[in-house]
């Protein structure tokens, strides 16, 4: 595995082993999705769980 430096105006990542190995984890991510017989979630219905989970988040974390 190349672990030489990489530019940060180049690249997000410090080493070419870094890269590789975020888009190693990244492919297999997108492999289990798709994989997933679960049914999918539309966007909105999602986008609202994420706001109503943050909203309780915000509620806890000021005690009421």
């Amino acid at each position: 595995m190349n672990n030489a430096v990489l530019d940060p105006l180049v690249s997000e990542f410090h080493t070419e082993g870094d890269a590789t190995r975020h888009d190693q984890w990244f492919r297999a991510q997108v492999e289990q999705s798709m994989n997933d017989s679960r049914p999918s979630l539309p966007h909105d219905e999602a986008m609202a769980r994420v706001q109503q989970l943050l909203e309780e988040k915000r509620k806890a974390r000021a005690g009421t």
